[in-house]
């Protein structure tokens, strides 16, 4: 199928996926917005389609499949774990985190105890917790994915030995 037929093909299911991007998103600008992404992979794509195979199937995949890890970067990106009774003032020393002395303390000391940890341990941490998967950890370090699992346990679990104040009382 040449480009141009293939445009004119995956413009033609418009109605059939906005339906789809909008079941997903539940608002008009987000399902607009994975419509337009879904349109601009399967254009630069494209040669990963093979013909006689169902193209409005593969649409729908790689829109479900953006959307899930849109969803999934989004959810990662806000998460916020809270193991207190007193979530109003936890909350309320967030939001006020640059007024806070006390806070700035605590990172101080945190980030101490971090960056005293041996370097093949801490490195895979500090990647982890900023976002990298632990194939990217274990690629970037040439080390095995449970190598990378394991260091990450261990610094937690020397973390949390190290800085018993900062934990939650159940």
């Amino acid at each position: 199928m040449n480009k141009n037929t293939f445009g004119e093909e995956i413009m033609s299911m418009e109605p059939s996926l906005r339906s789809f991007a909008y079941s997903l998103t539940s608002n008009t600008e987000d399902a607009n917005d994975l419509l337009q992404d879904t349109y601009l992979k399967a254009l630069l794509y494209q040669e990963k389609f093979e013909n006689d195979t169902n193209l409005k199937a593969w649409l729908y995949t790689i829109m479900r499949n953006t959307f899930i890890n849109n969803y999934r970067r989004k959810v990662k990106s806000n998460t916020f774990i809270c193991q207190s009774d007193d979530v109003y003032y936890l909350h309320n020393a967030i939001s006020n985190r640059s007024d806070n002395a006390d806070m700035k303390i605590s990172i101080k000391e945190i980030s101490k105890t971090i960056s005293n940890i041996e370097e093949n341990q801490r490195l895979p941490f500090e990647m982890f917790i900023d976002g990298y998967k632990y194939k990217e950890i274990s690629d970037h370090m040439d080390i095995s994915i449970g190598t990378v699992k394991s260091r990450i346990f261990f610094t937690r679990k020397k973390l949390m030995n190290s800085l018993k104040d900062y934990r939650s009382i159940d």
